[in-house]
């Protein structure tokens, strides 16, 4: 007799039971997945959409840094797409460990003086680093600008990559930068972004199975059940409500709406 009668049960069922499928992302065979554990449904965080919701309506009068200062404000619209993408992918590298009232300030300068990969090129390393000072680790990073600028005029005819692996190749361009990088120079969603505040704040709501260490853990965490609609939105958000609510030190929770659902929540 048969134990199963619908046709789309995969015939070495048996030996797929004891295979963990956990950790999957749900775009397998759902046939499959489903003989391993019926019904069973994905980890996601408790109270998740809530807290999204009123993050979002905290983050309404989209008056934080991020939004008047942040990556997205300092590249030229008006340029043509090409030195746009070049501008995006230098105002991230400037970024790292910055304020974006620093980075911006740095991009404006920059922007004076032509911000192409040609200028970029001809000018002197010290002429370079009296521009963007006083950015966090500034040396490094005109190192770095001299490095992948050269790279992309050679590589790719001074353009930027368009795939998150050959941008993190480039000297000065991590995991973070590359999918933000991504996302506004190509209108494309690679992952999450996760700097220190997406982690930090994602840590605390417990939007993450475990406590996780670094960036790039949290990112793999977030992807693992975060729908991919919201991917795009979710830096920008957790990134302003960072920088005015979720500080990293003595943070307002008297303030935040998630008070009452917030597992970190300073409750007085």
């Amino acid at each position: 007799s048969q134990v199963h009668s619908t046709a789309s049960v995969p015939r070495r069922s048996r030996r797929r039971k004891s295979v963990a499928i956990a950790y999957e992302s749900g775009q397998g065979d759902g046939a499959e997945q489903g003989m391993s554990e019926p019904q069973r449904p994905r980890w996601e965080p408790r109270d998740w959409r809530q807290q999204l919701e009123r993050i979002r309506e905290m983050r309404r009068n989209r008056d934080a840094p991020v939004d008047e200062m942040g990556v997205e404000k300092c590249y030229d619209s008006s340029a043509p797409p090409q030195v746009m993408r070049y501008q995006v992918l230098l105002s991230l590298m400037l970024s790292s460990q910055t304020k974006d009232q620093v980075t911006s300030a740095a991009m404006l300068r920059l922007r004076q003086h032509g911000l192409t990969v040609d200028s970029i090129l001809q000018m002197d390393d010290a002429t370079l680093g009296q521009i963007i000072y006083p950015v966090g680790f500034w040396r490094n990073k005109v190192k770095y600008i001299k490095q992948t600028t050269a790279i992309l005029k050679q590589k790719y005819g001074g353009d930027i990559p368009r795939t998150v692996e050959e941008l993190v190749q480039l000297p000065g361009v991590g995991p973070k930068m590359a999918h933000l990088a991504m996302n506004i120079a190509w209108d494309s969603v690679s992952g999450i972004a996760v700097d220190t505040h997406v982690h930090r704040i994602t840590n605390r709501l417990k939007w993450v199975k475990k406590e996780t260490r670094y960036p790039e853990e949290t990112r793999a965490a977030l992807e693992d059940w975060l729908p991919r609609d919201l991917w795009r939105e979710i830096n920008w958000l957790l990134v302003g409500f960072g920088q005015q609510t979720c500080l990293p030190v003595n943070p307002r929770c008297n303030e935040c709406l998630n008070q009452d659902i917030c597992p970190a929540a300073k409750r007085r």
